[in-house]
């Protein structure tokens, strides 16, 4: 098979990379290795490297895919069946509810996709590419190998030279988390010390390798998660070092990290770039938006601003709780637009303030939209009936809405600000806003939890990372943190409500609650559960292609 892609791409790329190479082929014959690495030279191995490049903004920011299975299956987001709208034989609803099995349609087609990362990216290394592009590729296999790891408990590998006529090898649990950081230790020091966001470096790098170490007791056991103190101290001396070195920093403002000139964030460490008004290099950053938006939430597009779905919980909500009163916040000023637009006197990543990305152009500041909304003039939206256009975070418990509830219910989210650069036509097409992998907030919080964890818990240190952030944030600090409420999710007072309060809808949720032990605990419209769910179960159609996985206990 992969012989067969090799000559695909071959004989798309040997024009324009080797111009006047001669080869001496003959019907019938095969090209080797070394004869096509030759013939592609290094332009063309960059070529393969960017189509592996090119593999993560689909999976990573489509709705369906990874954010679906690793933030609706949480607390933090849900999607309603409204009427006709967002039902799909009932798999979103099965998904927040947890009663997936190995022929749900998102469970396969995120395993085909990350898997898909996972190919072209190896296919890379066939091609003898330069030192630098090596570590690049390994890199991008080394994260789909962790999202594969993290959701289904084990991957496949297969290395140029290895014989097709055998199936790929398989890791899990404790060796795959091995496997993964032999291969950053082994890459790092080849990767660039500095890069653009949107490539691997030495930082990056080290990002991931922090995340293998600090979810590798819970890789281990998911039901009852252990920390070696060895790996929490690896944790903390690869974030202090990228601490230490002083090249990011905390945005100063929150959803910066998001907009349409996120590329210049300090704080992102790894991005894919988006463009505005140019499909070729955009993955769909636009529905981050459209899934949440009620279909009148942006006037020139009425009434197709939105698609009308996705939601979070009253509860989640309520994780920012009273110790979150912002401080130090410098209002706009007055009369630059209307005093509708009052900022909300909360940390600030809970949003409801005036933003002048989004807040001019269409009424919309970023966050939690939550009651009455209003348009860029200042006045009250209404729905496609005329009734009031005001978000209610009560779902119907079956998460099926009908009647006059049928298209205001739910707390939607807006994180990553509308591209309104070329007017309607950037906000529902292809946008600038870059998607986010890693943050430097999450290093800082990263080193916090691994003080916490550690054989000797360094609290108060991890108390002063906490408390960067928060300031930075415009929250109050505050004297303590516990890391978890096994008995309450969503205690705002705890790490995990901090990590739910900084990273929602990033992706990470899913991943967050298994690693603190509460991933099977019921909360809003998921009233019980089975720790067969703490692993999605290996997709049918793949067990039977490699023998040498195996299914997840339950499934």
């Amino acid at each position: 098979m992969i012989k067969s892609f090799k000559l695909k791409v071959f004989g798309l790329v040997l024009v324009t990379a080797v111009g006047c190479t001669k080869l001496d082929e003959h019907l019938n014959s095969t090209l080797t290795n070394s004869q096509t690495a030759n013939a592609l030279g290094s332009a063309g191995v960059g070529l393969l490297l960017q189509a592996a490049y090119s593999d993560i903004g689909g999976p990573f920011t489509a709705q369906d895919l990874i954010f679906s299975l690793q933030e609706n299956t949480t607390d933090e987001s849900l999607v309603p069946t409204r009427g006709g709208d967002w039902d799909d034989n009932g798999v979103w609803r099965v998904v927040h509810s947890h009663g997936w099995d190995a022929n749900h349609s998102q469970v396969l087609n995120v395993y085909n996709a990350l898997n898909k990362i996972n190919f072209d990216a190896t296919n890379v290394l066939a091609f003898s590419p330069s030192a630098q592009q090596a570590a690049e590729a390994r890199f991008i296999r080394a994260l789909s190998l962790y999202q594969l790891l993290d959701l289904y408990g084990q991957f496949p590998v297969r290395n140029p030279g290895d014989n097709l006529l055998n199936a790929p090898q398989v890791y899990a649990g404790a060796a795959g988390a091995d496997f993964i950081i032999a291969e950053l230790t082994a890459i790092i020091p080849s990767l660039p010390a500095t890069s653009a966001a949107d490539k691997a470096n030495q930082t990056s790098g080290n990002v991931l390798l922090m995340k293998c170490y600090l979810n590798k007791g819970a890789w281990a056991n998911r039901a009852a998660p252990t920390f070696a103190d060895a790996d929490m101290q690896q944790v903390i001396t690869i974030g202090n070092k990228i601490i230490a070195a002083g090249k990011y920093s905390l945005a100063t403002e929150y959803f910066s990290n998001f907009d349409v000139d996120n590329g210049s964030s300090p704080e992102n460490i790894l991005t894919y770039v988006n463009t505005t008004g140019v499909g070729a290099n955009n993955s769909g950053i636009n529905g981050t938006w459209a899934k949440t938006l009620h279909y009148n939430s942006y006037t020139p597009n009425n009434p197709n601003a939105g698609w009308n779905g996705f939601s979070t919980l009253g509860d989640f909500y309520n994780s920012f709780g009273a110790t979150t009163a912002m401080v130090g916040v410098t209002k706009f000023k007055a009369g630059d637009i209307s005093g509708k637009y009052a900022d909300t006197a909360a940390d600030s990543r809970i949003g409801g303030r005036f933003n002048w990305k989004s807040t001019p152009q269409s009424g919309i500041k970023p966050g939690f939209l939550i009651g009455q909304q209003y348009n860029e003039a200042g006045v009250a939206e209404k729905d496609r009936k005329g009734a009031p256009l005001a978000f209610d975070p009560t779902i119907a418990s079956d998460m099926k809405e009908t009647g006059a509830n049928l298209e205001v219910t739910g707390i939607r989210i807006i994180k990553y600000t509308p591209d309104f650069s070329n007017g309607a036509s950037s906000y529902g097409g292809p946008s600038g806003n870059d998607l986010v992998l890693f943050r430097y907030a999450d290093v800082l919080l990263m080193v916090a939890e691994a003080k916490m964890r550690a054989g000797t818990p360094d609290n108060a240190g991890a108390l002063t990372l906490i408390n960067q952030l928060r300031t930075a944030r415009k929250a109050a600090t505050v004297t303590s943190m516990p890391l978890v409420n096994t008995s309450n999710p969503v205690d705002p007072t705890t790490l995990l409500a901090e990590r739910g309060r900084e990273f929602y809808w990033e992706a990470q949720r899913r991943t967050d609650l298994i690693r603190f032990g509460v991933f099977l605990k019921p909360w809003q419209y998921k009233p019980t559960d089975d720790a067969k769910y703490l692993v999605f179960p290996i997709p049918s159609q793949s067990l039977a292609a490699n023998p040498n996985l195996k299914q997840n206990p339950g499934y």
